[in-house]
């Protein structure tokens, strides 16, 4: 039965076995590589070509992968490869695929191939800037404006279009010279001079003006990116929006009274220099957060950086070590296999045995000595980095005068306020005021005194709570970032001497055990 009758298959680890065999050392060389076992994060290039596959899956351990031939199957939809990052060449030929997409990954893709497909729209290749061959013959492309898509690959020389609806255009060839001028082949064919004039002279001030659109657009892209780093430097040192006046716009959005008041006689000028104190206050807090932030930055690379060097002095020990007793190990069990006395062997299996444990006490020493150092490194740094964000926790009652602001601004708001009113009441007020107050006359001035001050105090509890807030979601994310960095650096610590007790021990059980082995042996 050939492949096309087959039932569709999904990728599985039988065919991946089955097809690093076959692809893999063949021989003396493929059988020590079935008996030592297939590592899939060690292969290079595999090949999964007319195999009826319908759907790509398991390929996430090929993470060393840089060529994938997955063509002339059935497949329907591009998926399963984001873990393929190292890929650079990627067949997916001659199966079913009508969208691009699950390629984001794949930065280092260089050629791709999607040759005989059922794709229409060339579209989700953004991040594959590296591409310099790119096939999409034989699908169902039929809008010229596909091609202004690849302007974005800047290193893209090979491109394949041929047997796409496309291609019938008058215009196709000059229209992708023109508009792809760095691109040496089109469908198989080196592109000549004359072409290249042609479609220069035919498309020139269109392509100037598409030009100049791009350069427009990505200047804005560079823009937006600046602004978007520096805002997400601002919220890593917790002061994002402090710098201006958001603190003191976000205490007026949601005060309906604080608008009415502010209609009144004499509040104009009030308000006219209260933003400018909030926003200097702001902006004080918001200074020492980056000035502090770059300080806890560089604590935290020299943590780390003296941790890694610790670990790796340690390693280097640890490794020569073990490295000479197993060079001694297996001479010793070289000469052992001479020997035909038993007792002699038996003593010789002992003494190994003996040197089995004192290795694995020489290396858990080392490990424990080890263990100890990051401690006092780790004890260091969470002193330091604790008296840092303390230090900008006492700096952060910065706050504490924005109270004081708003209250002072409370006090002086009420007075107005309540003066207005008196002069409404005498008949002594030539300024335009709100109606309802306007209507106010001396037999309920009582009552409307209350609803004043009840207004002005509404205002400034609402002022109060997001100066609160702020300050509250403030000291709670710097806390938190430090209880979790804290948390994560323990628990890899644990998790890594965990892993290194592991492997002594697997190791020196894998000594002992195969001293046992021989010892059996002999025995029998």
């Amino acid at each position: 039965m050939n492949w096309q009758q087959d039932e569709p298959k999904v990728i599985d680890e039988e065919m991946l076995k089955q097809a690093i065999e076959e692809q893999g050392p063949q021989g003396q060389a493929g059988d020590i590589s079935k008996k030592e076992g297939i590592q899939y994060e060690d292969v290079l290039q595999l090949r999964l070509d007319y195999r009826n596959i319908l759907k790509i899956f398991h390929l996430w351990h090929f993470t060393s992968l840089t060529k994938l031939q997955l063509d002339n199957n059935v497949i329907e939809r591009i998926e399963g490869l984001e873990n393929l990052t190292n890929l650079v060449w990627l067949d997916l030929s001659f199966n079913n695929i009508q969208v691009i997409e699950g390629l984001e990954a794949l930065v280092k893709l260089q050629d791709l191939s999607l040759f005989n497909n059922r794709i229409s729209v060339i579209e989700n290749l953004d991040t594959l800037q590296n591409l310099h061959i790119l096939s999409f013959g034989n699908n169902a492309i039929a809008q010229l404006e596909n091609v202004l898509y690849l302007r974005k690959f800047k290193h893209l020389r090979t491109l394949n279009l041929a047997g796409n609806p496309i291609c019938e255009e008058e215009s196709y060839k000059t229209f992708v010279t023109a508009y792809l001028p760095d691109l040496v082949y089109l469908d198989y064919r080196l592109l000549d001079e004359q072409t290249r004039e042609t479609a220069n002279t035919k498309y020139k001030y269109a392509v100037e003006a598409m030009q100049q659109n791009e350069l427009q657009e990505q200047q804005a892209m560079e823009a937006q990116k600046i602004s978007n780093e520096e805002l997400q430097l601002h919220k890593d040192a917790f002061v994002e929006f402090l710098n201006g006046p958001q603190l003191f716009d976000s205490m007026f959005d949601e005060d309906p009274d604080g608008e009415k008041l502010a209609l009144l006689p004499g509040m104009e000028a009030l308000l006219e220099s209260y933003p400018c104190k909030m926003e200097a206050l702001c902006v004080q807090i918001f200074d020492a957060g980056l000035t502090q932030h770059a300080q806890r930055t560089a604590e935290v690379e020299s943590f780390f950086t003296c941790s890694h060097e610790a670990v790796a002095d340690n390693r280097q020990k640890a490794a020569q070590i073990a490295a000479d007793f197993e060079s001694s190990r297996r001479q010793k069990i070289v000469e052992m296999q001479q020997i035909t006395d038993v007792e002699l062997l038996e003593d010789n299996i002992s003494s190994c045995q003996e040197q089995a444990s004192q290795l694995s006490e020489t290396l858990m020493s080392l490990e424990l000595q080890l263990v100890d150092q990051l401690e006092d490194i780790f004890k260091d740094f969470e002193r330091n980095i604790s008296d840092m964000v303390g230090g900008f926790i006492e700096y952060v009652h910065t706050f504490a005068q924005c109270r004081d602001l708003e209250n002072q601004h409370h006090e002086q708001q009420l007075e107005i306020a309540l003066a207005t009113l008196e002069k409404v009441v005498k008949n002594e007020l030539e300024e335009e005021i709100p109606d309802d107050m306007a209507m106010v006359s001396g037999k309920h001035i009582d009552c409307y005194k209350d609803t004043v001050t009840n207004a002005v105090s509404a205002s400034h509890d609402t002022h109060l709570l997001k100066i609160d807030n702020r300050e509250d979601e403030l000291l709670t994310r710097i806390n938190s970032w430090m209880s979790g960095l804290l948390k994560s650096i323990h628990d890899e610590e644990v998790k890594r001497n965990r892993k290194r007790v592991s492997e002594i021990r697997n190791y020196v059980s894998y000594v002992k055990d195969e001293l046992e082995d021989m010892r059996m042996s002999e025995h029998h």
